[in-house]
């Protein structure tokens, strides 16, 4: 009995895609429009991770774009893409690369889309977002965590 409960099999599925919150904001309209379009860019990602239940996550990454001409904000979007996943079988160091490149890796072209959407319908031209690495951000982010750990004293 004990060593069927070891050879757990390794499970994942998408249990629900959902936008659980989204904000558009054009505080400088309607006269950002007469301005020349030469935009800058700020993009920024973010992911948090809740427990809903035993092998049940629920992941929600945060994109947030902050689009200026010259010091004037053109608009402000702000998305909370959320997933609700099950993972069974996964250990601790196998659950932290799941829910932290994995699934906002499934969660970002939903993101994406509705960014899309929201800025053309704020009368702005299309924004594309490019692709992101995950697995590469998380990789830097335990690196980060790594090295913000202090070090134990030797005590002998």
């Amino acid at each position: 009995m004990a060593e069927e409960h070891q050879n757990v099999e390794k499970q994942f599925a998408i249990q629900k895609i959902y936008t659980k919150d989204l904000s558009f904001e054009t505080p400088n309209s309607p006269k950002v429009f007469m301005e020349k379009w030469e935009p800058v860019v700020d993009f920024n990602l973010s992911t948090r991770v809740e427990t809903l239940d035993k092998n049940l996550y629920e992941v929600v990454l945060t994109v947030t774009i902050t689009v200026k001409i010259a010091s004037s904000t053109a608009y402000l979007v702000e998305v909370n893409q959320a997933g609700i996943f099950t993972m069974a079988g996964f250990t601790d160091q196998e659950l932290g690369p799941m829910v932290g490149s994995f699934c906002p890796n499934i969660l970002f072209p939903y993101a994406r889309e509705v960014v899309s959407d929201l800025v053309a319908k704020g009368g702005f031209p299309q924004l594309l977002l490019a692709p992101v690495n995950f697995d590469a951000l998380y990789a830097q982010h335990m690196q980060n965590a790594q090295n913000q750990t202090p070090a134990k004293e030797n005590l002998n």
